[in-house]
């Protein structure tokens, strides 16, 4: 049966529950307090690195992740028909480097686990290295290469998202203020912005990333979503594909986009909501990405810019049901994997919505955890 579903947050985890839900049927509102797409969702690197990102071992957070990345070939083809805009979707591969011979049994032990879950990460050095990558530094002693991560570029991404929405019959209100979620007796869910305008729909997705810390009184849970601001910068290289893979070192990362630039991220503090640069958070950067490619010493950012990134205190994601509230669902505090959870945390929050059992695990991600912890 069609609903009318609220969608609170305009990032592209809102973007994309509203995109999924309209082309399954329902009817869509979503509501922004600011711009769509304003905070980490347009300032993300739009790196698909599951791999790269989770070091440790197959646990739910990766098996998300990973899940999600596979959804990524149709997902993203679906976007581009619907909005009728293009997007680089590049599967470039990534390399995970280390300067030390003493580094490389911990390669061998992510590339043990790994193996099991696509093609085979291959750890190159030497000659190999070099014709994977050539203008990396000679510093670096091997790297681990995994040929299944890709990456996107975030902020064409995010438009044609938004586009494909809009083409699609949501109704995207802008510019709202600070929302206020309501829990009526007659278990409809209803938002109101900052002045005094209602809205009222049969279900409520809650995809306001890092404010949805905000939310604790109304929804009576404890939600620890912390606003984390990460800086990045970027170069334009004068030679296009001097640069061929996502490349991880353990300061950061350097993603190259078709454009001819080179995305260099990121540097993380703590700063409230705010998303000014700062010197030394862009010094960060520019102290360590040499020692990955020399030739960066030479040049300088042509683009430095801030994003908040919705971490929780766990660092796993908000994704479910509330307990008690059949209608409303939660979607929140993705961190820095916005951009890949996407597509999966979409199709689960509508599947939770038609009451369908979602395709992966969500156990771990319950909105409900830190409350339960807390009565301990």
């Amino acid at each position: 049966m069609s609903k009318h579903i609220l969608v609170v947050g305009g990032g592209v985890i809102g973007l994309s529950t509203a995109f999924e839900a309209a082309r399954r049927g329902h009817r869509v509102t979503l509501l922004e307090q600011g711009r769509c797409g304003g905070q980490a969702s347009g300032a993300a690197a739009g790196m698909l690195a599951p791999f790269s990102e989770n070091g440790e071992g197959p646990d739910d957070f990766f098996l998300l992740c990973l899940a999600s990345l596979r959804l990524y070939p149709d997902w993203q083809q679906a976007v581009k028909d619907a909005s009728g805009l293009t997007f680089e979707y590049s599967n470039s591969g990534s390399l995970n480097v280390v300067y030390h011979d003493s580094d490389l049994l911990a390669l061998a032990g992510r590339a043990a686990w790994q193996q099991r879950f696509g093609s085979p990460p291959e750890i190159v050095q030497g000659a190999a290295l070099r014709a994977l990558e050539p203008a990396l530094s000679t510093a670096v002693r091997a790297a681990l290469y995994h040929p299944d991560e890709s990456h996107i570029y975030a902020p064409d991404y995010v438009r044609a998202l938004e586009a494909a929405c809009r083409r699609g019959g949501v109704r995207i209100l802008e510019r709202l203020g600070e929302v206020r979620i309501g829990m009526p007796e007659d278990e409809r869910a209803y938002v109101t912005d900052a002045q005094g305008q209602i809205y009222e729909g049969d279900c409520l997705v809650i995809c306001n990333g890092a404010w949805a810390g905000a939310l604790q009184e109304p929804l009576g849970l404890q939600l620890p979503v912390y606003p984390i601001r990460g800086q990045i910068c970027a170069y334009e290289l004068a030679e296009p594909g001097t640069v061929r893979h996502m490349v991880f070192g353990s300061q950061g990362y350097v993603v190259p986009k078709a454009n001819g630039t080179l995305v260099c991220g990121a540097s993380e503090d703590v700063a409230g909501f705010d998303t000014s640069v700062t010197e030394r958070g862009i010094g960060r950067l520019l102290n360590w990405n040499h020692r990955l490619y020399p030739f960066l010493e030479q040049l300088q950012p042509y683009h430095r810019w801030a994003g908040l990134r919705p971490a929780t205190q766990d660092g796993y994601p908000l994704l479910g049901k509330l307990p008690g509230r059949r209608q409303l669902v939660m979607a929140a505090g993705h961190y820095r994997n916005g951009i890949l959870l996407s597509p999966v945390t979409a199709q689960a929050a509508i599947d939770l919505i038609e009451e369908r059992t979602p395709r992966v695990s969500l156990g771990r991600f319950a909105p409900e955890r830190f409350s339960r912890l807390a009565v301990r």
